[in-house]
């Protein structure tokens, strides 16, 4: 296993790569809080590379969610991997974390 080896902020997008579980929350944790108090924009996690996930990050992604809406922005998740959203659900942290909405093509 890999854990998030490369956090990289473009903007207002925090981009995730690999295994993101305990041993990664406190580096992501940082970028995000860092990105909500220095863009005015909301925040997106992008986590298309994203292979596995665990309560504790999960739980980091609704705190976060939290914190940027106290402080008038959104975080949103674009792109989680179905482990994602299956671990989300089975943690019933699915509610707390919101999902960017991405037009069906035809």
């Amino acid at each position: 296993m890999d854990i998030v080896s490369d956090i990289v902020a473009d903007g207002h997008v925090i981009v995730l790569h690999g295994d993101f579980d305990v041993r990664s929350t406190w580096e992501v944790r940082n970028a995000i809080y860092e990105c909500i108090d220095v863009h005015d924009d909301d925040v997106v996690i992008d986590m298309t590379d994203v292979s596995t996930i665990d309560a504790t990050a999960l739980r980091l992604l609704a705190v976060a969610t939290r914190h940027a809406w106290l402080a008038g922005h959104h975080l949103t998740v674009r792109n989680p991997g179905p482990a994602v959203r299956r671990m989300a659900h089975l943690t019933r942290l699915a509610h707390a974390i919101e999902v960017e909405r991405v037009a069906a093509t035809a």
